[in-house]
């Protein structure tokens, strides 16, 4: 008998804090080979990864999760060992326990045991990462490129992370905002402070710019989004002394936007506003880009209206539509085929004493082998 809840376990036991693999995929492919199922590892740049598939015809079922996980923080703060998978309570305590080790034990557990007891006229690939958590620039993206020169195609697919609000299944994330975080610099000349003359204060200039970007209404939202939003997250020169004038100011900030931009557009603005304050105020100044996710929405169709009927049947009542949330590799898989998110109630991932319910991994699994069930018909 295939075990979801043991599955988790072993899954949390292995430390695979990212980037290290620690046994998870290596504990997945075993899995997924023993039902059937033909494995690949797709490592790019010592980034761990598998591609699964069983079958060979279409239609294509595709699952996407992955298994690194977020350091365990502060190890005082947890009652039980971070990496022991403890069961206490009717729960299990454990990094990666909601994001989302649970989803990959259950879908794997769903997957096996639907084409061991039922073969589909069709086929399930299963795409695992260990490169989510970190920069995600070789994991589901590296996975996706294989799948290309290689010709592997999924008509839809449905990733793991924590979705819910509830009870597993009560809200499926169909799209997400954006993000884009940047860095400033503004650079003046130090000097002593009671002599404006001498000096070229970068901070006053940093002032201006953030009070120029942070006073902008993005946009008014969308029918399926909020507004977008800005947020200076630092700034900073590291000077103690008040009487001395800073050479240079830092600033961070974050945007998380929706489909009425581009972070391509959002950078061209920022530089704009810049060069306006190098001109006004006799600055240098520079902007680089740290990170960027674009904003996907799957809009409601076939793919959706089948899982959501799916979710109806199973919970008792209609799933929510939901675009909220952070980022998620479903990004990626948007430009590849229809995506979606479906997966446990997120209200401990990422915390210390991370655990999820026993009775949410053993429904979790069962409402996967049903949306599987629907979709192969």
């Amino acid at each position: 008998m295939r075990d979801p809840v043991a599955l988790t376990q072993q899954l949390i036991r292995c430390p695979s804090v990212t980037p290290e693999e620690a046994g998870a995929l290596q504990l997945a492919l075993e899995t997924l080979s023993d039902a059937g199922f033909e494995c690949v590892r797709v490592d790019r740049n010592e980034t761990p990864n598998l591609f699964a598939r069983w079958g060979k015809s279409g239609p294509v079922f595709g699952y996407n999760g992955h298994t690194d996980v977020v350091p365990a923080g502060d190890l005082d703060g947890w009652a039980d060992d971070p990496f022991g998978a403890a069961i206490r309570d009717g729960r299990i305590w454990g990094r990666g326990a909601v994001d989302m080790k649970s989803s990959v034990a259950a879908f794997l557990t769903a997957a096996c045991t639907f084409v061991e007891s039922s073969p589909p006229d069709g086929s399930i690939i299963i795409t695992l990462t260990g490169d989510e958590e970190a920069v995600a620039a070789d994991g589901t993206v590296a996975i996706l490129d294989w799948m290309q020169a290689n010709g592997e195609q999924m008509d839809v697919c449905m990733v793991g992370e924590p979705s819910s609000r509830e009870i597993p299944g009560d809200s499926i994330t169909i799209g997400r905002r954006g993000s884009l975080s940047l860095r400033v610099r503004i650079e003046g000349r130090q000097g002593h402070s009671a002599y404006p003359e001498l000096y070229i204060n970068p901070v006053h200039a940093m002032a201006d710019f953030a009070h120029r970007i942070a006073s902008r209404t993005l946009d008014a939202g969308t029918d399926d989004f909020p507004p977008s939003s800005l947020a200076l997250t630092s700034i900073d020169t590291g000077n103690v002394a008040s009487n001395v004038v800073p050479a240079a100011c830092h600033a961070a900030l974050n945007i998380r936007f929706n489909v009425l931009h581009q972070s391509t557009t959002l950078v061209e603005w920022l530089h704009d506003e810049i060069e306006t304050v190098k001109k006004n105020h006799g600055v240098r100044g520079s902007l680089e880009v740290v990170s960027v996710a674009e904003c996907f929405l799957t809009r409601p169709g076939a793919f959706t209206d089948l899982i959501a009927e799916t979710v109806t049947a199973f919970t008792g009542r209609p799933p929510n539509l939901s675009t909220g949330g952070g980022t998620s590799d479903a990004r990626f898989i948007h430009s590849h085929c229809p995506v979606l998110e479906l997966g446990l109630v997120g209200r401990t991932l990422h915390q210390v004493n991370e655990n999820v319910p026993i009775r949410d991994i053993l429904a979790l699994t069962e409402l996967y082998r049903s949306c599987l069930e629907s979709f192969f018909g």
